[in-house]
């Protein structure tokens, strides 16, 4: 028995079938518990479906007046230990009866077919895979070349009859549920691989047949699928580790193919598309957050996740959207109109320090536009081949490491790519932020802040926390966000190859 780690939920509705009603029993010799519980795995998440309390000579009973959905289910002990998995498929009445034990060796049913054929593979496959490691246990009283060869010799006998006895097997079930849930995890691995220039097999020939055929057999319009142990494994390994994730749009490409697979608002659909919500919205991959905004913009917004999200849920994603759609690489920056550190103390005096209000900071805007307006400094006003735009705070921890290394690092490449930092101070404490500049010598920033506050950063810019840096390029389209200051010099020496433009000297 292995343990079920994942906490006991009550199941969530999911539609019924026709049948209504449901007996199974399990009998079991040499029982010990007292209750059990029939859980339900729904992708990666596992729910108590019923639960027999009163467990008398052996005899677990799960009984209902409504029914059961179909799928992969799981006998488990009041310890929260898994006994084995078994299908309710093809019968809502049926007994299970084993030995606590030799659970595998005594399992029978009678009243399911498909339950049958399930506990005659785990019977060979369990026994074959003892008769391996009894056989290395053997090998362990020879020389270690006898050894090495009679393990070997095994093994490689042992291969044949899974094979053979696999394929035999599988053609025996096919258009089963049985035949579903052994396929699922089953590795579609190529047998023949043609061999390349080099005389060796082709490894790329080998992975797109891997990629191609990982999904062979899997019907996604199938509810029952989710049920299937491995089938969250299976999904979360192709995205994962068998895809190319070169860009965000070979990964939409993907998530694009396998949502059309199912069908919308309904089981599959439902839970994959959330996973891939959440899993993306979260990616702190540079640039990757267009495949978050992808799936809000095609699945969601367009109410294609009504199942899946309530109304609050989706105003709330098309905030988040709508900020990180501006910001998406080679989008157009937002200009900003700023005040520059030598022209804080004459904004000071006009009294934006001390305002209280919205109202009376544009009272006092206006009152003082002429004044104002030649001290604006904008960020299109920044002529280079590359601006970079740095969001930091004073007071921030990790701004006082990030940005004076952010100065270090950019003299390796100073003469060398042309760029100009555009350095702005997100709060408005204009002593402690002047006093830092000049404490910290750095001189090769342009200094700017907010005092009136026109510019409404946090949704521009996406300034939920500091530092935030971003690269733009000549025409101010953005070309690298969120990076670290250690890696502002490879990106810049990158962005400056792959661009023409010449760099001044």
């Amino acid at each position: 028995m292995k343990t079920l780690l994942l906490p006991f939920v009550l199941l969530f509705s999911i539609a019924s079938f026709a049948q209504t009603g449901y007996d199974v029993k399990f009998q079991i010799k040499n029982n010990t518990d007292t209750t059990m519980f029939l859980v339900r795995t729904i992708f990666d998440k596992q729910y108590i479906s019923d639960t027999c309390k009163k467990v008398k000579n052996g005899l677990v009973q799960f009984k209902g007046k409504k029914t059961l959905d179909k799928g992969v289910y799981t006998l488990v002990s009041q310890e929260k230990s898994v006994y084995f998995d078994f299908l309710i498929n093809d019968s809502y009445n049926f007994t299970v009866s084993f030995d606590r034990n030799d659970i595998v060796n005594s399992l029978k049913s009678n009243g399911s077919k498909e339950n049958e054929d399930m506990f005659a593979y785990l019977k060979f496959m369990t026994n074959k895979n003892a008769e391996f490691i009894k056989a290395k246990d053997q090998a362990t009283k020879m020389n270690k070349t006898d050894s090495a060869k009679f393990v070997k010799e095994k093994f490689e006998a042992m291969t044949k009859d899974v094979v053979k006895f696999e394929e035999a097997f599988m053609k025996k079930v096919k258009g089963t549920f049985t035949y579903d849930f052994l396929n699922m995890k089953s590795e579609k691995e190529a047998k023949e691989v043609p061999k390349a220039s080099n005389g060796r097999p082709d490894s790329l020939w080998r992975y797109y047949y891997y990629k191609n055929h990982f999904f062979e057999g899997v019907d996604f319009k199938d509810k029952r699928i989710v049920t299937i142990p491995f089938f969250d494994d299976r999904v979360k390994r192709y995205f994962d580790g068998v895809i190319f994730q070169y860009s965000p749009d070979s990964l939409i490409k993907e998530l694009d193919w396998m949502l059309s697979q199912c069908v919308t608002n309904e089981l599959v659909y439902n839970l994959l598309l959330g996973h891939f919500t959440y899993k993306y919205e979260q990616d702190k991959r540079m640039s990757f957050d267009k495949v978050f905004v992808h799936l809000a913009d095609n699945y969601i917004l367009n109410g294609k996740a009504k199942e899946v999200y309530t109304e609050e849920t989706v105003k709330a994603i098309k905030k988040r959207v709508d900020v990180l759609r501006n910001l998406l690489i080679d989008s157009k920056a937002s200009e900003l109109y700023m005040i520059d550190t030598v022209d804080a103390r004459k904004v000071i005096k006009m009294g934006f320090d001390t305002v209280i209000s919205s109202k009376s900071a544009t009272e006092l805007y206006y009152k003082n536009i002429d004044k104002l307006t030649p001290m604006f400094k904008t960020l299109y006003m920044v002529n280079a081949k590359f601006t970079i735009l740095v969001f930091w705070d004073v007071d921030c921890s990790h701004c006082q490491t990030e940005i004076p290394k952010l100065h270090e690092e950019l003299k390796k490449v100073k003469g060398k790519i042309d760029y100009k930092v555009v350095s702005v101070y997100t709060k408005e404490e204009f002593e402690k932020w002047r006093k830092y500049i000049i404490e910290k010598k750095l001189t090769d920033f342009y200094h700017l802040y907010d005092p009136i506050h026109l510019n409404n950063i946090k949704d521009k810019y996406d300034i939920i926390s500091t530092p935030v840096i971003y690269v733009l390029d000549k025409d101010k389209l953005i070309k690298g966000k969120k990076i670290a200051a250690d890696q502002m010099v490879g990106l810049l020496e990158y962005l400056n190859s792959v661009d023409k433009t010449p760099s001044k000297k």
